[in-house]
């Protein structure tokens, strides 16, 4: 049924001109919906490429540490010293935080250093893809890919 539905042109206004709209194979439709006289698509877009997120690198890599049986051990500790670790840094930005002048002074240089990463890496796009390529060797070189 869907796929008879979206083969059928479906009319559109832009810019005050009516036009046909016909769903191609590039953007599944996932479904239609009809309020008051209106048709509304609800489109879903996929991604064909192998390394479609690092995220899932990042999770495989730690299954297959985990599956191995003698580096169970090192994941838990790794694991228990990260928390440490997050722990123990709230307790010093607690500390830091009552000591007076130095909020202030350290607000005033995270709001410098956000102005120039904003100006060295994200304000051009030669810039950005420069950041992206340096991300990327880091956590190749982290996961060693």
């Amino acid at each position: 049924m869907a796929s008879i539905i979206a083969s059928l042109p479906l009319p559109l206004l832009i810019n005050g001109v009516k036009t046909s709209l016909k769903p191609t194979s590039t953007f599944p439709v996932c479904a239609f919906r009809e309020r008051q006289g209106r048709v509304g698509i609800v489109v879903r877009a996929t991604s064909d490429s192998s390394d479609s997120s690092t995220s899932l690198s990042v999770v495989q890599s730690v299954q297959n540490l985990w599956d191995k049986p003698e580096d169970r051990i090192a994941v838990i500790g790794l694991g228990f010293t990260a928390i440490i670790a997050f722990w123990a840094s709230i307790n010093v930005v607690a500390a830091v935080d009552k000591l007076p002048l130095i909020p202030g002074f350290l607000e005033f240089v995270g709001i410098l250093f956000s102005a120039w990463f904003v100006y060295r890496y994200l304000l051009f796009k030669p810039d950005r893809e420069e950041l992206f390529r340096n991300i990327n060797k880091s956590l190749a070189n982290i996961l060693d890919q």
